[in-house]
């Protein structure tokens, strides 16, 4: 089974800056999409962003976008979210999915911005 891993998560103050990865264990170019979700406490999980992998096309959540930038690297089999001018409300788990939600998810990464 394909394994799915993001990293880069941690602390970071308001306006900060991050950038997750999510590295997958077979080849991305086999996938339409890619996409990242997120799940604050006590809240359900959201959408944030999502890529094709075959034209790099891309699609954000109205609340980050202009903020964060999802992108892939075919070689790598990784696909990365650069998340600036953080916010206390992007305090969330970050989790990678493939088919943007309808595959295989990894196990997450906390990002945490203090207010």
């Amino acid at each position: 089974q394909v394994q799915v891993v993001e990293s880069g998560g941690g602390l970071v103050q308001p306006g900060g800056s991050l950038r997750l990865s999510c590295a997958v264990s077979a080849s991305i170019s086999d996938y339409y999409t890619i996409g990242w979700w997120r799940q604050a406490p006590g809240k359900e999980r959201e959408g944030v962003a999502c890529i094709s992998i075959s034209d790099g096309s891309t699609t954000y959540v109205r609340s980050v976008k202009g903020r964060f930038t999802i992108s892939r690297d075919n070689a790598k089999n990784t696909v990365y979210l650069q998340m600036t001018s953080l916010k206390p409300e992007d305090t969330a788990i970050y989790f990678c999915a493939l088919e943007c939600g309808a595959g295989q998810w990894g196990q997450g990464t906390q990002v945490t911005v203090p207010s």
